[in-house]
């Protein structure tokens, strides 16, 4: 990463890093983290801190949700009401060591409970400027509301729990120009897959991806950085990035918001700075997407047809589509839209926002759903939001189950499940082999080409669908 030293420029990534390291030791560095982002799964690196008789060194930077063991259905029972020894155990598990040691909890029983990466920035917790760890990989959604948010394991987790602070060797950097204009229905989640298939799942090992240009909506794109094996995705911050902040409740205000607003339009790369990697992707090649196999980048638009790997020269290319296809159960050479489903979902962390809620009952309502089909607000937020608006009563008339926030099918450890050799057309971020469920089928896509689906039975091309307003 350039520096500022020799009169170069620094990039958006490298101002907010370097105003959070504390000392370099051979090639790695110590940050001050802001925020800790933990959940259900973080009870590991809790554990080993109650085992050491340690404390929670900053308790007021920590944020707990219940999000990813906790169903989407049955909520009025309970936590006691939880039939699954296991995921109840680990639910109050979470709500003893946060009662420990002090820390923000949105519980089962909070009003704003939700997924971590949706409830932070409805909260105002996500501010531009920021470093933030989360215990998992879809941490990197912060990056969309301009702070550097890194996805980190138990190990990690418990040395911030104790001293706030996080050892990472400082990664490259690479931007990512998205120019043209999208057509109508191609989606910041269409435009993410079409990057993965571009840079391939590894294109972006090790770099932090600054996004640049236009291009819809931002939290889906930087949650996919993973998905090309990027470490970090961020954007610059603008002026509807502090509109959104303003007002929430963890949000700085009066003369604080002044200066903290005068101090995020510092952020954005110098015109001068340097990155180690530029690649563009122009937006008028983008069509409405779908993955066919078991990689984020095993990904086409939906007028394409599966590849046949007796024309692919490469032997692991040819042998890894091939048995990508054998496990999703498909024949090379078929169209995307011949793909027969078993289900649809549309929710997670990156589809459960209202905006995506919106859309997809702007398909929805034109019909009524061949298959079982789940729609799971990304927090009771956005549940309240969506119900005020009526979208919940559009979804239940068109067929859809309208259940409770939470994780659910994204990552099917709560309950919400495939059932085995299932096809799921999923807004989620992972169509890896099982996912969703033993030997489930999962097929990415965004949530208008979800509803359309839901709607068809099959991977359907959503432009096929008349445009219309809510």
């Amino acid at each position: 990463m350039g520096t500022i030293d020799n009169g170069q420029g620094k990039t958006l990534a490298e101002k907010i890093w370097d105003r959070h390291r504390i000392v370099d030791i051979d090639g790695e560095q110590l940050l001050y983290l802001d925020n800790l982002l933990v959940h259900e799964g973080s009870s590991h690196a809790f554990e080993a801190l109650n085992a050491l008789g340690k404390h929670v060194y900053r308790p007021d930077q920590i944020i707990a949700c219940s999000d990813h063991y906790l169903p989407t259905a049955g909520r009025e029972r309970g936590v006691e009401g939880i039939a699954d020894p296991a995921i109840r155990n680990m639910i109050l598990r979470l709500g003893e060591n946060v009662r420990r040691h002090g820390i923000r909890y949105f519980g089962p029983e909070d009003p704003n409970q939700g997924i971590l990466h949706v409830v932070a920035p409805e909260q105002g917790i996500t501010q531009p400027g920021l470093l933030i760890g989360g215990a998992d990989s879809h941490t990197t959604t912060h990056g969309a509301f301009g702070c550097l948010a890194f996805g980190i394991g138990a190990s990690d987790a418990r040395h911030v729990l104790a001293t706030q602070t996080l050892w990472l060797r400082r990664p490259k950097t690479m931007r990512v120009r998205l120019v043209g204009e999208a057509a109508p229905y191609v989606s910041a989640k269409d435009i993410n897959l079409a990057l993965i298939a571009l840079l391939g799942a590894g294109g972006a090992l090790g770099h932090i991806i600054e996004y640049a240009g236009p291009a819809g909506r931002r939290t889906t794109r930087h949650k996919r950085a993973g998905g090309a094996g990027g470490r970090a995705g961020i954007v610059a911050p603008d002026e509807p990035t502090y509109a959104y902040r303003r007002g929430r409740p963890f949000a700085p205000a009066a003369e604080e918001w002044r200066q903290a607003v005068a101090y995020w339009r510092t952020l954005p790369s110098d015109d001068n700075a340097v990155f180690d990697r530029e690649v563009t992707l122009d937006l008028h090649e983008v069509s409405p997407t779908v993955t066919w196999g078991t990689s984020p980048e095993h990904a086409l638009g939906i007028g394409g047809h599966l590849p046949d790997p007796a024309a692919i020269e490469d032997d692991d290319q040819r042998q890894e589509v091939a048995a990508a296809l054998d496990y999703m159960g498909l024949t090379a050479g078929a169209p995307l839209t011949s793909i027969k489903i078993d289900r649809v979902f549309i929710g997670s962390c990156t589809n459960g926002r209202i905006e995506d809620l919106r859309a997809a009952a702007g398909i929805a309502f034109r019909g009524r759903v061949k298959v079982p089909s789940w729609v799971v607000p990304g927090s009771t937020s956005v549940k309240r939001q969506a119900e005020r608006e009526g979208l919940d009563k559009i979804f239940i008339n068109a067929g859809f189950e309208w259940r409770d926030a939470g994780c659910s099918l994204c990552t099917a450890i709560n309950g919400d499940v495939l059932a085995e050799g299932e096809r799921c057309a999923s807004t989620s971020n992972r169509n890896f082999r099982g996912r969703q469920g033993v030997n489930g089928r999962t097929h990415l896509v965004s949530p208008v080409m979800a509803a359309a689906a839901a709607l068809t039975g099959y991977l359907t091309d959503v432009r096929s669908f008349e445009e219309t307003t809510l």
